[in-house]
């Protein structure tokens, strides 16, 4: 299994798009779960959402995307863009998991 970084950017109306589409969303993550290692908000220095980082496990980056296909923030609009990249851990809990 390989890890995948989604850096997700937020568009215009974000903070009522979160809003209206944050328990779909949390509900879709729960869903899923066992795909995220981690995932949270990003924030800029004044504490307002500017996006999302997820860090996905699985087998290749199309099945890691399929993860992120049907998510409620991607659909509803609220991620505006989306840049993913295979994450190798160097340091870390990350690093130190099984293979």
């Amino acid at each position: 299994m390989a890890l995948y970084a989604f850096y997700c950017r937020d568009g215009e109306h974000n903070d009522k798009l979160r809003e209206i589409h944050l328990k779909a969303q949390r509900e879709h993550m729960a869903e899923h779960s066992d795909n995220y290692l981690t995932a949270g908000p990003l924030l800029n220095a004044k504490g307002e959402f500017v996006g999302s980082l997820l860090i996905i496990e699985a087998e290749d980056e199309a099945a890691a995307r399929a993860t992120v296909n049907d998510d409620p923030y991607l659909v509803g609009g609220v991620w505006q863009s989306i840049r993913v990249d295979k994450f190798e851990p160097v340091k870390g809990r990350w690093k130190e998991r099984e293979t």
